[in-house]
Order: C-alpha cells, then sequence, then structure tokens
C-alpha cells in the first residue's frame, strides 16, 4: 500500500508534470545503467530474449540512444503508465529476474516515471521512430558485420591439412604452443595472432615435414615428372601450389617457386625446398575466407566449405568445382555440402567442434579427491569424453532430433563409466546402455562428463554447473563478480553440519553476490544428487576432517543430510525441476537452447562471437533448425548457405617469401 501511494505522489508531481520535454540520455537512461539493466539486457545477457536490448557499442550516438529509449514504447501502458512493465519490473512490482534495481519513490524511479511519461504519449513521426528502430534491430542492429579475408589454420586444421596435403600423420602442431579458449573454442580470431614462438615452431615443422614427404624418393607421388627439367618444374609448382595454398598461384609466385626448385640440380632435393618454404608461407598458414578477387572468389568458397565441414584443405572435386564456377549458387554449394557431409573427415570434424563446445579439457586436466572417488582415473576421464562424443555423434549422423541431446534416456558405458552408472558392465565398450527412470539421468546432463567437470575435487559444485548451462546450453554471459568481493564459501563446521545449498544461501543474502547467484545456484541445486563424478547419492555425506596428530584409525565423525534437489531456470518459464532428466526436458524445448545450439556452432564457424548484425544470420539457422525437426546436418547446411560471411580483425603474418 505504501509503495501505491508513493507512486501515486510521483505521478502527481512536478518532476512528472515536466516529463514531455525529458531527455532519454540525460534522465532514464543514465538510471537504467547505473542499475545494471546492461548487464543482463544485451545480446548475451540471461534477459536477451526480452524486448528490452541496449545497443551495442561503448560509445553511442545520442540520437540512436534517443531512438532506443522511445523503442521502449512496447514496455509502456499507455493507458495506465504507472503499471507499465518498463517501471514494475526493475523496482520488482512484477517478479524480475535480477531483483530489485530501483527503489520505490526514489529520485531513480521518478526519472524514470518521466520517460515513460513521454513514451504513453508517443505519436505520428516519434512513434514512427520508436518502430523504425526496433526493425532496424531485428535486421542487424543497422550496422554491418566486421568481415575477415584471412584466418590462421588452428592447430587441429595445420595437422589435418599436411596430412591431406602429404599425407604426413606425425601431427607436428600437437607440439605448437597451446590455443587459448575464448568465447568458448579455440579457434576465435581474436586469440590468432603470431608469437614468435608460434613462427619458429612453424619453421621448424615445415622443414621436417618437407624432409619425411621427400625421404628416399617421391614415395608419396608428389611428382608427375621423373627429370629436373624446367617443364616439369612448371608442372609440379602449379599443381602442389594450387593445393598448398587453396588456390591457383600468380604468375610472379609461379615463376619464384619454380626458381628455387631449380637452385637444386636433384629434383627430389628441389621438390623439398620448395614444401619447405611454401609451409612457411602465409598463403598457407591463414586461409582465404573471403575475397573481392573475383577470380579467387569461388577457391575461397571451396576454403570455407572445406574447413568448416572437415577441418581440412579442399579435395580435388571441390578444387574442379570452384574452377568450374559451381559454387557461385546455392544449388552447387548444398550439392558439395551434403556430398562433403557423407565424407568420414566430417565425422572427425564435428568431434572437434563437439570436444571444444562441451570442454573436453576441463574433465581431462581435472583431478579428484582420491579418498573419496577411487575409481576416477585418467582412463575415466577419457571415457567421458568418449561417451560424449559417440552420444553427440549419434544423434548428427543418424539424423535424430538433436534437442534429444538434453532428453535422450541412454548413454555409451564402458567398465569404467559401468561403475558410476551403476549399470552392469555391457559386453563390449561403450555399448548403447537405457538409464533406468529412477536413475534421472538424460541425456548430457546426466551424464559423467558434465556433472563431472563441473564438479570440484571433493564434491559437486551447484555454481560451476549452473554457470555451465548458463554460458554453454543458453549463451548467456553471467557478469564476473564484483572486485573484492569474497568468493569463497563459509567454512565447514562439525557444530553446524550444512549441505552445499546451505552453505551457498550466503550468495542470496549478500547483495553483492545475489544478483548473478540467483541465476547460476538454482539450476545447480537441481543437479545435486549427483556426486563430484557423477554417481548419484540419495544424501549428502560429510565427514569431518581429521586434526593434525589425530589417530588415523580412529573413525571420523560423519553426517548423512538430506538433499533438497528442487531447481529452476530463471527467465524460463515452467522450469521447475529436480534431476538432470527434468532439467534436460526444459532446455530442449526452450527457445533460448535452440537458438544457442545455432549460435554456438555460428561462433565455431565463424571464428568470433555473434554480433547485433548477425542476428538475420542467426534467426535464418535457427528456423532452419526447427523446420527440420531440429537435424543438425540441415542447420550445417543453412549455415554454409550463408552468401556473407561476416569475420573480425585478424592480424595476418608477413608473407614468408621462398628462400
Amino acid at each position: 500500500m505504501l509503495h501505491r501511494i508513493a507512486l501515486a505522489a510521483l505521478v502527481s508531481s512536478s518532476i512528472w508534470a515536466q516529463a514531455p520535454s525529458a531527455s532519454f540520455t540525460k534522465g532514464a537512461y543514465p538510471v537504467l545503467e547505473k542499475a545494471g539493466c546492461r548487464s543482463c539486457h544485451n545480446m548475451d545477457g540471461v534477459a536477451a530474449g526480452t524486448r528490452l536490448l541496449f545497443p551495442e557499442g561503448a560509445e553511442i550516438p545520442a540520437e540512436r540512444l534517443e531512438a532506443f529509449g522511445k523503442s521502449l514504447v512496447t514496455l509502456v501502458d499507455r493507458l495506465a503508465p504507472e503499471k507499465s512493465l518498463l517501471l514494475a519490473k526493475p523496482t520488482a512490482r512484477v517478479a524480475h529476474v535480477g531483483g530489485q534495481k530501483i527503489k520505490p519513490g526514489s529520485p531513480e524511479e521518478a526519472a524514470l516515471l518521466a520517460w515513460i511519461q513521454v513514451l504513453a504519449r508517443l505519436n505520428g513521426d516519434d512513434l514512427a521512430t520508436a518502430m523504425r528502430y526496433r526493425e532496424e534491430q531485428e535486421a542487424g542492429g543497422g550496422h554491418a558485420a566486421p568481415k575477415v579475408e584471412l584466418r590462421r589454420l588452428t592447430h587441429s586444421q595445420y595437422n589435418n591439412t599436411v596430412r591431406d596435403l602429404l599425407g604426413d600423420l606425425s601431427k607436428p602442431a600437437d607440439r605448437f604452443p597451446p590455443e587459448d579458449f575464448v568465447n568458448g573454442f579455440r579457434n576465435q580470431i581474436q586469440a590468432q595472432s603470431l608469437s614468435p614462438l608460434l613462427i619458429e615452431n612453424y619453421s621448424a615443422a615445415a622443414e621436417k615435414v618437407a624432409l619425411s614427404a621427400m625421404r628416399g624418393g617421391d614415395t608419396r607421388g608428389l611428382l608427375t615428372c621423373k627429370a629436373a627439367t624446367p617443364a616439369c618444374r612448371t608442372k609440379f609448382v602449379r599443381e602442389f601450389g594450387l593445393r598448398t595454398f587453396r588456390r591457383p598461384l600468380e604468375p610472379a609466385e609461379q615463376k619464384r617457386y619454380e626458381a628455387l626448385m631449380a637452385m637444386e640440380k636433384d629434383l627430389i632435393k628441389g621438390t623439398q625446398l620448395v614444401i619447405e618454404a611454401m609451409l612457411q608461407s602465409s598463403n598457407f598458414l591463414f586461409r582465404l575466407e573471403d575475397t573481392s578477387e573475383p577470380k579467387w572468389k569461388q577457391y575461397a568458397t571451396a576454403s570455407r566449405l572445406s574447413y568448416a565441414l572437415w577441418d581440412s584443405m579442399p579435395d580435388a572435386t571441390l578444387f574442379a568445382a570452384a574452377e568450374k564456377g559451381e559454387l557461385a549458387t546455392p544449388r552447387g554449394i548444398e550439392s558439395q555440402v551434403r556430398r562433403m557431409l557423407d565424407n568420414p573427415k566430417a565425422k572427425q570434424a564435428l568431434d572437434e567442434f563437439t570436444g571444444q563446445w562441451l570442454r573436453f579439457d576441463r574433465i581431462l586436466t581435472s583431478s579428484k579427491d582420491r579418498r573419496k572417488y577411487p575409481q576416477f582415473t585418467r582412463e575415466t576421464a577419457v571415457a567421458m569424453t568418449q561417451e560424449a562424443r559417440l552420444f553427440v555423434s549419434d544423434l548428427v549422423w543418424n539424423d535424430k532430433n538433436f534437442m534429444e541431446l538434453f532428453t535422450a534416456p541412454y548413454g555409451f558405458v564402458n567398465s569404467e563409466l559401468a561403475g558410476i552408472y551403476g549399470v552392469p558392465t555391457p559386453p563390449q565398450d561403450f555399448a548403447k546402455v537405457n538409464f533406468q527412470p529412477a536413475s534421472e539421468r538424460a541425456g548430457i546432463l546426466g551424464q559423467a562428463l558434465f556433472l563431472a567437470a563441473t564438479a570440484k575435487p571433493e564434491d559437486s559444485s551447484p555454481t560451476a554447473r549452473g554457470l555451465f548451462v548458463r554460458e554453454v546450453f543458453l549463451c548467456q554471459h553471467v557478469p564476473d563478480p564484483p572486485a573484492g568481493v569474497n568468493t569463497n564459501l563459509p567454512p565447514f563446521s562439525a557444530a553446524k553440519p550444512q549441505t552445499n545449498r546451505d552453505r551457498l544461501s550466503e550468495h542470496v543474502t549478500n547483495p553483492g553476490c545475489a544478483a548473478c547467484h540467483s541465476l547460476i545456484d538454482p539450476i545447480g541445486f537441481g543437479l545435486e544428487k549427483f556426486d563430484a563424478v557423477g554417481a548419484r547419492r540419495d544424501k549428502f555425506t560429510l565427514k569431518a576432517p581429521r586434526k593434525r596428530g589425530e589417530d588415523r584409525d580412529k573413525e571420523e565423525m560423519a553426517w548423512s543430510l538430506d538433499i533438497d534437489p528442487a531447481g529452476f531456470v530463471a527467465g524460463i518459464p515452467n522450469s521447475k525441476f529436480a534431476s538432470p532428466s527434468q532439467l534436460g526436458k526444459v532446455l530442449a524445448n526452450s527457445n533460448q537452447c535452440q537458438e544457442c545450439v545455432a549460435k554456438q556452432y555460428f561462433r565455431y564457424t565463424y571464428g568470433r562471437a555473434e554480433t547485433a548484425a548477425d542476428r538475420p544470420v542467426i534467426r535464418k539457422m535457427t528456423d532452419d533448425f526447427k523446420k527440420s525437426d531440429f537435424k543438425f546436418k540441415e542447420l550445417i547446411l543453412s549455415l554454409m548457405l550463408q552468401r556473407e560471411i561476416p569475420g573480425g580483425p585478424v592480424h595476418a603474418a608477413r608473407n614468408h617469401q621462398p628462400r
């Protein structure tokens, strides 16, 4: 009642009366910014699916901010402005995922009310401006996505390319400096700069690969001639150069490499010299994504398709299609995509995407308390990744509904995993095993990979599990903790044994923690029936740590506490759950999760995060995905048929000239 009285007073105040002349940029906008609304109401935020999305960019022109402010008219009740969602949500008069951001009766609320009054009276040109802004946002925000013509080969692409180019199976890039995860993947453009150490590694690898290719003569059939004649050199440089640079050589390049080859009288040594030089060229190390050069356009498309679908260079058929101009039409591209998806290399490439998306590295580098989890070994961790790899492959290559990633009631189990899952050891490794309903397992959320990788060495972690779901399966960025906030949980106390939910209650009561942890912890609470290696438990067991010098034969104090598995996903209606199988259904039916699958494949394929300009691309991918009953191969095809390939900044190495 007091809130209503305060609201009525504000409505009749002088601030309200002068509202028609208010400026969004000087009034309501600073209020929304100060309240932290942008942290959730952005493309990657928890509130990305709402009608309130802040414009992107560090410096936004005043006229664009005013247009954004007017577009908020869709959140205003023009007949009863004081009941508008734009007011009710941040003041928490209506349930708000982010909690109360603006105090009722405060000057900040008054400023917001003033702008709501402006919006309630919008008409004519102002209303048209608001609608035009919203249409512009839907069409890509009025921005052109940045383009990139060159992207460096990732380590896996380097290995695969030298394999397909030279038959080299040594995987030289495995010894390069490790690649960093950015935006959830190792292939993102902003992390692809060349360090002196990497350049040195490229040089050493080129020398070794070239030497291996020609050791003992032309055992790999790279030469189609046997004499060191000008014609022989011309033919080799032209054919090998096309495959190595993924485009025809320019006349000057052709002459330069022919001259290099002629420096050695011995044909084999001359060939080795050219191979070594070409493998150090930026034309090999960087792949052509797009180009304004008409004669190379088709070859850029061929390269884009091959590295997206095979994680390697084009084959002879794709080169021939580029030469004939068959990649200039959607029909020509679709024909090649469907052919390429039937090749075993497509399965290997998908495995690379799966391993990065689901962060196999986390479980492969994790450790568990050996006293509590003696069954967890290096072999167990590898088995967890193999199960997930087979699970995803089964969905994709057997044309199943890919959203069963979250709901399928089975896994692929070997002896190590059988012990964790409490099922009989299958007759053969990684056989398909159906989970009983009582296990409450389903999909990737019920598999050991997810449950163990998002846990601590000694116990489960509701926060880590909730954060993973938000970031990886909903594509929502949760802000980092404020500076200076103590992120440590209260220490274990024998006088007051607590479950993880009880200990994490500090996150809810501490204002510095509550805003974010209210978004992630409730997700993890619903998965608490599964321990740090993914085994099911009905009780939360605690043991009092021994004091220094205490007799090790003395029986430890232990407690067995009830687990409250009630969880929910803030921002998704009707999302209460109490198990991985129930959460899987929530995600599988969620538009946010369905779109996130498309976004994650976009990020991996384009090598960058999506921007406002990419909204039409993401929307088209998601629509095609849904229309196909969520066939992942159709999602792949949809992205490959996008004619313009936006990119991002990349620092290309200076072209290495042959020595």
